[in-house]
């Protein structure tokens, strides 16, 4: 049995929730207890759990409406295309390396759409004297030291270039 804490959980949280867990198989898990003995009742019901335990063929079984009703229709419509490759795939490659095919190529798109969409934000919306929005990306002086060749001649600013954001260069 659990105990709460100060906060409301319990301390030792379990999958079971609390309650001992047990396998169904019973001790007829066990091939030593099988051979040990069993009564027509327990055969009987170990035959039918054998039998319970194997698939349809035509199993796991896909669900349409669950698919609908899971998805909402703007979801559905740009998954489409990905259902179609991957429904094209799965014959070929199975189940689950279509699946990894669909998840690899809809992850490197929506990358890649990200980083055109960070590329294009950065080209056309520079920040200058102009305009008061887009980011204000600026490079650094090159680090100098005492023993490299352009030590002390080094690039300096006039007073009127600091934080002229590119004003002084304008042809206006």
């Amino acid at each position: 049995m659990s105990t709460p804490l100060g906060d409301g959980t319990a301390a030792n949280q379990s999958p079971t929730g609390g309650v001992k867990a047990f396998p169904i198989v019973g001790r007829m898990a066990s091939e030593r207890e099988r051979v040990l003995g069993m009564t027509p009742a327990e055969r009987a019901w170990r035959a039918q759990w054998l039998k319970d335990q194997i698939l349809a063929p035509d199993e796991p079984k896909v669900n349409p409406e669950y698919y609908r009703q899971r998805y909402n229709p703007l979801r559905r419509f740009y998954r489409a295309p990905l259902n179609v490759l991957e429904n094209a795939l799965r014959p070929r490659l199975g189940a689950e390396f279509a699946y990894v095919v669909r998840h690899l190529i809809s992850t490197a798109a929506f990358g890649m759409i990200g980083m055109w969409t960070i590329i294009y934000y950065f080209k056309y919306n520079e920040s200058d004297w102009t305009r008061k929005s887009g980011w204000k990306v600026g490079m650094s002086r090159k680090k100098l030291f005492p023993n490299d060749p352009e030590w002390p001649n080094y690039e300096t600013k006039q007073d009127n270039e600091y934080a002229s954001y590119g004003f002084t260069k304008s042809p206006i």
